[in-house]
């Protein structure tokens, strides 16, 4: 029995140190949400040349409307230049890109990967402009988007995040995409900012100095995740990451079960690759360098997706409330109050970080879709070797709702 004891202890302090952590954190971040970010004064005055680089593989679905979008922007026309980056595109797509006013630049290679396709762009494109731009290939700017980026780099940043939003809601798992996008945005973004921490990166939406993108990126070599690795460099270095919460990009949601286990176990498998590889520097650089910024990232790489937090925090408190119910809780290390109390602070973590124009009946249908996106979540788990070390397509194109 005292062993049986032991164990039972071991994985209520296992929980409450990982998942109690985790809800006590993006509460606490979700709070912070709710206040303005500080503004930096502009301490220059010009506009820069920008290269808006969009990537993108077997992307024909969605790759022509993106690019002539991409062209309307309400910035001088001498002063940004749209370059496609197409791997294995059709020759009627790469015919329909290059009449518009554009630059259209073919990859190729054995194993394809996101930031392959950017360095070998860049060195291509040459150095002729200030600002590199990031959009994925299913990616639309607002028409103010660029001088809106122009503008924060008028305040001294070098790395900037805009707000990526949902381009379609059309099916109940692009909802929860869309929403899980949204909270996010407000913790790990807006949150983050208003503590006078850096922004997360999304891995599209974002703009860098050009030069310092260029050279940052060319020690970048990931086959998934790339924007992981580039903030951990950006961080461990001290640069500060900005996030501008009225720059906004549309971005194409996940439709469907099997793109979202794909989607996430790729994110999954990244994050806790980048944990093993930089756990140790994390540590080291919060006690001898005091770099809370990069201490902080390296966290958020092992810390569990909010999907399924949720569910098992939800899943330890009802488990919990049985234990009250028979009368066994008192005999257990953890009080069964603190997992009520942590359920109630990640319920509202959700509720200040969920924009009002998801409180409809599209959303409360959706939410009947979560204890699948939490299962899908959980398998993908199981399902984490090797899901880093080979590229995993996202195919992009709007399909009919249910």
């Amino acid at each position: 029995m005292d062993v049986l004891k032991i164990i039972v202890y071991f994985f209520e302090v296992l929980f409450i140190a990982y998942f109690g952590f985790a809800a006590l954190y993006v509460f606490i971040f979700a709070l912070a949400g709710v206040f303005k970010t500080p503004k930096r004064a502009r301490i220059m005055n010009r506009e820069r040349k920008f290269a808006v680089l969009i990537p993108g593989y077997k992307e024909d679905n969605v790759i022509v409307e993106v690019a002539q979008k991409a062209l309307r922007q309400e910035y001088p026309k001498d002063l940004f230049e749209v370059v496609v980056i197409a791997d294995s595109f059709e020759e009627s797509t790469l015919k329909s890109l290059r009449k518009l006013p554009l630059t259209v630049l073919e990859v190729s290679f054995d194993k394809s990967t996101k930031s392959k396709a950017l360095n070998k762009a860049m060195r291509q494109l040459g150095d002729d402009y200030q600002v590199a731009l990031v959009l994925d290939a299913d990616n639309i700017m607002a028409s103010d988007f660029v001088s809106k980026i122009n503008d924060a780099f008028n305040k001294g940043f070098k790395v900037v995040q805009g707000h990526r939003m949902a381009k379609n809601t059309n099916t109940a798992f692009a909802i929860l995409d869309a929403i899980s996008e949204e909270v996010n945005n407000h913790i790990f973004r807006k949150g983050h900012r208003v503590m006078g921490l850096s922004s997360a990166l999304i891995g599209s939406g974002m703009a860098f100095d050009y030069h310092f993108f260029k050279k940052t990126m060319s020690q970048v070599n990931a086959v998934g995740g790339f924007d992981k690795e580039l903030e951990l460099k950006l961080l461990k270095d001290r640069n500060t990451i900005e996030y501008l919460a009225d720059a906004y990009v549309l971005d194409e949601k996940v439709q469907k079960t099997e793109v979202f286990s794909n989607q996430r176990k790729r994110w999954l498998s990244a994050q806790f690759v980048y944990f093993g590889r930089y756990a140790t520097s994390g540590v080291k650089e919060l006690f001898l360098r005091g770099n809370i910024d990069f201490a902080d990232k390296v966290y958020q790489m092992v810390s569990p997706p909010r999907i399924l937090l949720l569910g098992m925090v939800v899943l330890i408190s009802l488990l919990y409330l049985v234990f009250d119910i028979l009368s066994i809780a008192s005999t257990l290390f953890v009080p069964s109050v603190v997992w009520y109390t942590l359920l109630v602070m990640t319920v509202l973590s959700f509720v200040l970080s969920i924009p009002h124009k998801f409180y409809n009946r599209a959303t409360l249908r959706a939410v009947f879709t979560l204890p699948r996106a939490f299962g899908v979540m959980f398998l993908s788990l199981f399902k984490l070797r090797g899901a880093n070390k080979k590229f995993i397509h996202t195919q992009h194109g709007t399909i009919k709702s249910n």
